[in-house]
């Protein structure tokens, strides 16, 4: 995987984000949108992957459009992750947009090393994932979900099932005690994924210093 970084080095945060070749002209203005919500003490290093349907899928799964089904690759992603931050002292977060944040969610049951996941649009609709989120706590202190309003109203019927899902999620993690919030951006999943992705890093950062 291609890694970027962004921010300043020598902050006491560190962000994780699985981005792909069309989320990068939009980097710049994330990290903007950061700053001015939660300041600028932190760090983004994001990771480019390959296939995006194969490297941040948690098992395999038939096609939502065309004949691109998902590899189920994620154990493969977040190796290489963790080998990556391996040793940082720092508190990490994980985050991303779409099936990235469906990925954060996962790997926030896989392991500790995240202190906070951020799950801007997640690909909730990804068959069996509640029953996962159900059987699997997740680790990490804070979860930031959010969905574009007009996302469930589509006419694909599995990716219709985004809103119940995100809302179930939201609801299982407050049973579990985890500090999380769902909110509700305008408009349908295109929408300015770089600032919804902005938003959810930023209330993470923001939890921290309250």
């Amino acid at each position: 995987m291609h890694r970027y970084e962004y921010g300043k080095k020598d902050a006491s945060h560190l962000l994780i984000q699985l981005i792909d070749e069309h989320n990068l002209p939009m980097m710049e203005k994330e990290i903007d949108a950061i700053q001015n919500e939660a300041g600028d003490d932190f760090h983004l290093i994001a990771f480019e992957v390959n296939d995006w349907n194969d490297d941040l899928s948690p098992w395999k799964a038939p096609a939502v459009f065309g004949d691109h089904a998902f590899a189920g690759g994620a154990e493969e992603t977040l190796a290489v992750i963790l080998s990556e931050i391996q040793g940082d002292p720092r508190r990490c977060y994980l985050g991303g947009y779409s099936l990235a944040g469906l990925f954060s969610l996962w790997a926030g049951c896989q392991t500790d090393a995240f202190a906070g996941i951020a799950a801007a649009s997640p690909s909730l609709w990804y068959p069996r994932f509640l029953d996962y989120l159900e059987a699997n706590r997740m680790k990490a202190d804070k979860v930031y979900l959010s969905l574009g309003d007009q996302e469930e109203k589509t006419r694909n019927a599995r990716m219709a099932t985004v809103g119940d899902c995100v809302r179930a999620a939201h609801g299982i993690f407050q049973n579990e005690g985890i500090l999380t919030t769902l909110a509700w951006n305008p408009g349908n999943h295109f929408k300015e994924p770089e600032l919804r992705t902005a938003k959810a890093f930023a209330w993470l950062l923001q939890k921290e210093h309250e």
